[in-house]
């Protein structure tokens, strides 16, 4: 297979990607690499954002002393809307 088509294709390996360049810095071929990937393949963008939203959050409540995990919780109403989201993302 054309390397370039494996690259474009392979989108276990751009999940893997994004989620190594949340924790350190890629290479510069493995930024390539992802690049390219993402600028064709919606569903690893959307994944990238959902991620990148994901470890903001999770940073956040780690940072934050005064936020007690025993008081977090969603609204049920904002689980749904949230979930109804996702799938007409993943219908598209």
């Amino acid at each position: 297979m054309n390397p370039l088509k494996k690259v474009i294709y392979n989108c276990k390996q751009a999940t893997l990607l994004i989620e190594k360049r949340q924790i350190r810095k890629l290479s510069f071929r493995e930024s390539i690499e992802l690049r390219i990937h993402l600028a064709g393949c919606s569903m690893c963008k959307l994944y990238n954002k959902q991620s990148q939203i994901i470890n903001q959050m999770v940073l956040q409540l780690f940072h934050d002393t005064e936020l007690q995990v025993s008081t977090l919780s969603l609204d049920e109403n904002f689980k749904k809307e949230l979930q109804d989201r996702i799938e007409g993302e993943l219908n598209k």
